[in-house]
Protein backbone atom coordinates (compact mmCIF):
# COMPACT_ATOMS: atom_id res chain seq x y z
CA UNK A 1 0.00 0.00 0.00
CA UNK A 2 1.42 3.36 -1.03
CA UNK A 3 1.42 6.21 1.46
CA UNK A 4 0.02 9.42 0.00
CA UNK A 5 1.35 12.65 1.43
CA UNK A 6 -0.63 15.89 1.56
CA UNK A 7 2.61 17.84 1.58
CA UNK A 8 3.44 19.26 -1.82
CA UNK A 9 6.75 20.64 -2.91
CA UNK A 10 6.75 24.40 -3.39
CA UNK A 11 6.01 25.45 -6.96
CA UNK A 12 7.59 28.29 -8.92
CA UNK A 13 5.61 31.52 -9.10
CA UNK A 14 3.48 32.16 -12.17
CA UNK A 15 1.27 35.07 -13.20
CA UNK A 16 -2.28 34.77 -11.97
CA UNK A 17 -1.77 32.28 -9.14
CA UNK A 18 -4.27 32.84 -6.32
CA UNK A 19 -4.53 31.33 -2.89
CA UNK A 20 -7.95 30.96 -1.27
CA UNK A 21 -9.03 34.10 0.59
CA UNK A 22 -9.08 33.79 4.36
CA UNK A 23 -11.51 35.54 6.69
CA UNK A 24 -10.70 36.49 10.29
CA UNK A 25 -12.67 38.11 13.10
CA UNK A 26 -11.69 41.79 13.32
CA UNK A 27 -9.81 41.32 16.58
CA UNK A 28 -6.15 42.10 17.15
CA UNK A 29 -5.84 38.73 18.94
CA UNK A 30 -6.25 37.12 15.48
CA UNK A 31 -2.94 38.57 14.22
CA UNK A 32 -1.03 35.42 15.16
CA UNK A 33 -3.46 33.23 13.22
CA UNK A 34 -3.22 35.53 10.20
CA UNK A 35 0.59 35.29 10.33
CA UNK A 36 0.55 31.49 10.72
CA UNK A 37 -1.86 31.03 7.81
CA UNK A 38 0.11 33.41 5.60
CA UNK A 39 3.40 31.70 6.45
CA UNK A 40 1.86 28.33 5.53
CA UNK A 41 0.63 29.75 2.21
CA UNK A 42 4.07 31.19 1.45
CA UNK A 43 5.63 27.75 1.94
CA UNK A 44 3.71 26.62 -1.16
CA UNK A 45 5.66 29.08 -3.31
CA UNK A 46 9.25 28.39 -4.35
CA UNK A 47 11.82 31.16 -4.50
CA UNK A 48 10.47 33.30 -1.67
CA UNK A 49 13.46 34.34 0.40
CA UNK A 50 13.25 34.29 4.18
CA UNK A 51 13.67 38.09 4.17
CA UNK A 52 10.81 38.62 1.71
CA UNK A 53 8.58 36.26 3.69
CA UNK A 54 9.30 38.11 6.95
CA UNK A 55 8.73 41.50 5.30
CA UNK A 56 5.44 40.27 3.85
CA UNK A 57 4.31 38.85 7.21
CA UNK A 58 5.15 42.10 8.99
CA UNK A 59 3.33 44.23 6.41
CA UNK A 60 0.26 41.96 6.50
CA UNK A 61 0.25 42.21 10.30
CA UNK A 62 0.36 46.00 10.13
CA UNK A 63 -2.43 46.14 7.54
CA UNK A 64 -4.53 43.74 9.64
CA UNK A 65 -3.98 45.83 12.78
CA UNK A 66 -5.02 48.98 10.90
CA UNK A 67 -8.19 47.28 9.66
CA UNK A 68 -9.07 46.20 13.21
CA UNK A 69 -8.20 49.59 14.69
CA UNK A 70 -9.56 52.02 12.11
CA UNK A 71 -12.55 50.33 10.43
CA UNK A 72 -15.85 48.75 11.30
CA UNK A 73 -14.01 45.40 11.21
CA UNK A 74 -12.74 46.02 14.73
CA UNK A 75 -15.70 48.04 15.96
CA UNK A 76 -18.49 45.50 15.53
CA UNK A 77 -18.59 42.15 17.30
CA UNK A 78 -19.39 40.63 13.89
CA UNK A 79 -16.55 42.55 12.20
CA UNK A 80 -14.25 40.66 9.88
CA UNK A 81 -11.11 41.10 7.83
CA UNK A 82 -10.34 39.25 4.62
CA UNK A 83 -6.79 38.42 3.54
CA UNK A 84 -5.92 37.66 -0.08
CA UNK A 85 -2.66 36.50 -1.65
CA UNK A 86 -1.79 36.26 -5.34
CA UNK A 87 0.93 36.67 -7.92
CA UNK A 88 -0.11 39.35 -10.44
CA UNK A 89 3.06 38.52 -12.40
CA UNK A 90 5.61 35.72 -12.15
CA UNK A 91 7.90 38.10 -10.26
CA UNK A 92 5.39 39.86 -8.00
CA UNK A 93 3.61 38.64 -4.88
CA UNK A 94 0.72 40.71 -3.52
CA UNK A 95 -0.98 40.46 -0.13
CA UNK A 96 -4.14 42.45 0.53
CA UNK A 97 -6.35 43.14 3.52
CA UNK A 98 -10.03 44.00 3.04
CA UNK A 99 -11.88 45.69 5.89
CA UNK A 100 -15.60 46.05 6.67
CA UNK A 101 -15.70 49.76 5.94
CA UNK A 102 -16.10 53.04 7.72
CA UNK A 103 -16.56 53.03 11.46
CA UNK A 104 -19.93 54.29 12.61
CA UNK A 105 -18.44 56.23 15.53
CA UNK A 106 -16.50 58.66 13.32
CA UNK A 107 -17.87 61.56 11.31
CA UNK A 108 -16.07 61.09 8.02
CA UNK A 109 -14.36 58.38 6.02
CA UNK A 110 -10.58 58.43 5.57
CA UNK A 111 -8.75 55.84 3.51
CA UNK A 112 -5.44 54.66 4.98
CA UNK A 113 -2.67 57.12 4.23
CA UNK A 114 0.81 57.87 5.50
CA UNK A 115 0.66 60.74 7.99
CA UNK A 116 2.92 63.71 7.31
CA UNK A 117 5.03 64.73 10.31
CA UNK A 118 8.33 66.42 10.98
CA UNK A 119 11.21 64.33 12.31
CA UNK A 120 10.61 65.78 15.77
CA UNK A 121 6.91 64.86 15.62
CA UNK A 122 7.76 61.29 14.55
CA UNK A 123 10.16 61.00 17.48
CA UNK A 124 7.31 61.88 19.86
CA UNK A 125 4.57 59.90 18.10
CA UNK A 126 3.35 56.78 19.87
CA UNK A 127 1.42 55.47 16.84
CA UNK A 128 1.18 55.84 13.09
CA UNK A 129 4.37 54.23 11.87
CA UNK A 130 2.78 51.11 10.35
CA UNK A 131 2.17 52.58 6.89
CA UNK A 132 5.68 54.06 6.86
CA UNK A 133 7.00 50.57 7.59
CA UNK A 134 4.91 49.08 4.77
CA UNK A 135 6.15 51.81 2.41
CA UNK A 136 9.73 50.94 3.30
CA UNK A 137 9.47 47.13 3.10
CA UNK A 138 7.11 46.62 0.13
CA UNK A 139 8.03 47.27 -3.48
CA UNK A 140 4.69 49.09 -3.85
CA UNK A 141 1.61 49.53 -1.72
CA UNK A 142 -1.69 51.33 -1.88
CA UNK A 143 -5.37 51.39 -1.10
CA UNK A 144 -8.62 51.34 -3.05
CA UNK A 145 -12.30 51.13 -2.31
CA UNK A 146 -13.89 47.70 -2.35
CA UNK A 147 -16.53 49.15 -4.67
CA UNK A 148 -15.37 51.83 -7.07
CA UNK A 149 -18.43 54.10 -7.12
CA UNK A 150 -18.42 57.51 -5.38
CA UNK A 151 -21.71 56.80 -3.57
CA UNK A 152 -20.22 53.58 -2.14
CA UNK A 153 -17.29 55.29 -0.40
CA UNK A 154 -16.74 53.91 3.06
CA UNK A 155 -18.15 50.42 2.38
CA UNK A 156 -14.72 48.85 2.66
CA UNK A 157 -11.08 49.43 1.84
CA UNK A 158 -8.53 47.13 0.25
CA UNK A 159 -5.00 47.83 1.46
CA UNK A 160 -2.38 45.96 -0.55
CA UNK A 161 1.38 45.53 -0.64
CA UNK A 162 3.49 44.01 -3.43
CA UNK A 163 6.84 42.33 -3.13
CA UNK A 164 9.27 41.54 -5.93
CA UNK A 165 10.34 37.93 -6.23
CA UNK A 166 13.71 36.99 -7.69
CA UNK A 167 13.84 36.16 -11.37
CA UNK A 168 13.69 32.41 -11.83
CA UNK A 169 14.83 30.22 -14.65
CA UNK A 170 12.82 27.47 -16.24
CA UNK A 171 14.23 23.96 -16.45
CA UNK A 172 15.02 24.44 -20.15
CA UNK A 173 16.97 27.63 -19.49
CA UNK A 174 18.92 26.06 -16.63
CA UNK A 175 20.11 23.22 -18.88
CA UNK A 176 21.57 25.48 -21.58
Amino acid sequence: MAIVSNIHAPTPPFAGRRWPSRTYPGQLAQTGQLRADLAADLLQLAEVSAETAEDLLLCASEMFANACDHSRSGQDTEGRVIRTLHTPTAHTLQVAIVDDGQRTDTAEFQAPHTPQHTIEEWEQAERGRGLLLIGHLATRWGTRSVVDFPFCEGLGTVTWAEFTLPAHTTTGEANR
